[in-house]
């Protein structure tokens, strides 16, 4: 038997229409019946179509204002009638049940609806039961039956059948399954993460339905992808797609950056996921100059963001160093035009977007899912433990410096000067290594440690940290606290005037 097949009829039922009058001259030019319902038989008979309503088909209405429609013996006989099956085809016979060969059904815009605020009832009624049944039912029966279940693939339905004349093989077919049932899970799966916000039940589904197939992974022996919308997030004003490498960086950096939203004008630049320079300044020329102070040699094939508009001078400055990445709210027009001045150069637009509330992240043959840590240190979080009290300006370095912390690889320790990063200690196995290789790092680039501050992700278990800090110059320390030998740390900052506040938040990041 033949696997091509000729239609001869079609049930379209859509919420969007856009592209769909195409289609249904195109059906009704080659012959084919048209059933519908409600909206979309009213547009395609103002197209001068002749339609079949589903009414007629089923001699039921719709009812419960619109909640059951299709569902119906003879609207899913037809479709899941097996052609080869001789009990089917009598089946269907007898109770006068039309063959349905064409499926074009799309689904309520029920994520469209979640991410607008609408009232919950709203949404609820956006959950579709019959157009979800139908493509599943048309997929499920792909060796006789062709279902298009998007808008995104109406242009290409089209080109089958006006190359086939109305015919299609098994694998346009079967391809055109796939193609439903990664509709008809993604909405499951957006439905149940709504009624599992609060992840009560201890399941994970993650569906996303934009992907990208990446030049390689984090080494060029390794496959790499992308899954995500990052048009969302981003618009590429230049330069080369983002390698695997370059989204790791620039997650962190957006992350980061998220820390200052609305601050005064602050930059940031980052490799390997953590910050080699941050400063705040009254001018956004001014924080670049200072950021790339903290360490000029690393800023060299950096990823480069600010939380204010990028201008002309520091544009110029920008591009005189070669990084991967420059990211930003806005540009003037001659910045941007300076900084188009390197080919290869990736320039991001950041949206104003909503970050994920949850990280996941593979772990042995599962995976590990966590809160976000949004818990940002303010003042009123701190717990003076010392005689000595941080002065208005040490408060203001102390809570920069722990934004910072919170987003740099532990163990880590950060130096911090005039909201200026003057060095971090990132991802040592002690803490002792940390504060040591920033000390270290911010004595090579010149920088004058005295009355600078000390940011540590976690507590000190000794004073072996703060007695190495007072010896470089630090006279005011911020930590979470919580170690049984907190009191050591704080006598010997006592003895050595040394103010110390605490957060009670602990910020590690693996």
């Amino acid at each position: 038997m033949s696997t091509t097949k000729t239609a001869k009829s079609a049930l379209i039922s859509v919420f969007h229409k856009d592209g769909l009058a195409p289609i249904a001259k195109k059906l009704d030019e080659l012959g084919v019946t048209i059933y519908s319902t409600g909206g979309t038989e009213k547009f395609i008979t103002e197209l001068g179509i002749n339609v079949i309503p589903v009414e007629d088909l089923t001699s039921y209405p719709s009812i419960l204002g619109g909640r059951v429609k299709t569902l119906h013996p003879k609207v899913f006989g037809g479709i899941l009638t097996r052609r080869d099956n001789e009990n089917d085809v009598s089946q269907i016979s007898e109770f006068e049940i039309p063959e349905i060969d064409i499926v074009i059904v799309d689904l309520y815009p029920f994520e469209k609806t979640v991410e607008s605020g609408a009232p919950e009832q709203d949404i609820i009624e956006k959950i579709d039961i019959g157009g979800i049944s139908l493509i599943r039912a048309a997929a499920k029966n792909f060796k006789d039956v062709i279902c298009v279940s998007s808008v995104s693939d109406y242009s290409e339905f089209l080109q089958l059948i006006s190359d086939g004349n109305g015919s299609t093989t098994l694998a346009d077919r079967k391809r055109f399954a796939a193609k439903t049932f990664n509709v008809s899970s993604h909405y499951d799966s957006a439905i149940f993460n709504y009624f599992n916000s609060n992840h009560e039940i201890a399941t994970l589904k993650i569906s996303e339905q934009k992907g990208q197939v990446l030049r390689y992974g984090e080494n060029p022996h390794q496959k790499g992808f992308f899954f995500g919308d990052l048009d969302k997030i981003f618009d590429k004003l230049h330069g080369k797609e983002l390698s695997y490498n370059n989204l790791l960086d620039v997650d962190a950096a957006v992350n980061l950056m998220s820390e200052f939203k609305n601050d005064a004008p602050t930059f940031a630049i980052l490799k390997h996921n953590n910050a080699c320079g941050l400063a705040q300044r009254k001018t956004i020329y001014q924080a670049y100059i200072d950021a790339l102070a903290g360490d000029p040699t690393s800023a060299f094939g950096g990823i480069l963001i600010s939380n204010v508009e990028i201008d002309e001078k520091t544009a110029t400055e920008i591009h005189q160093l070669f990084c991967e990445v420059v990211i930003a709210p806005s540009y003037s027009d001659k910045a941007l035009e300076i900084l188009k001045g390197k080919k290869h150069r990736r320039i991001l637009l950041q949206k104003d977007i909503e970050l994920p509330k949850t990280t996941v992240r593979t772990c042995l043959n599962g995976a590990l899912v966590q809160d976000k840590d949004f818990k940002t240190d303010v003042l009123e979080d701190l717990t003076y433990v010392t005689n000595n009290k941080p002065s208005k300006s040490e408060l203001e370095d102390l809570l920069f410096a722990s934004k910072l912390c919170k987003h740099t690889k532990s163990n880590t320790i950060v130096l911090v000067k005039n909201k200026q990063l003057c060095a971090s200690g990132t991802g040592q196995t002690s803490r002792i290594d940390a504060l040591n290789q920033s000390i270290a790092k911010a004595t090579h680039f010149n920088f004058d440690l005295n009355g600078a501050v000390m940011a540590s992700d976690a507590f000190f278990p000794f004073p072996d940290c703060v007695e190495i800090a007072d010896n470089a110059g630090i006279k005011s320390v911020i930590q979470p606290g919580g170690s049984i030998k907190d009191q050591l740390s704080i006598d010997y900052c006592n003895e050595n005037k040394i103010a110390m506040v605490m957060t009670g938040t602990r910020h590690f990041k693996h």
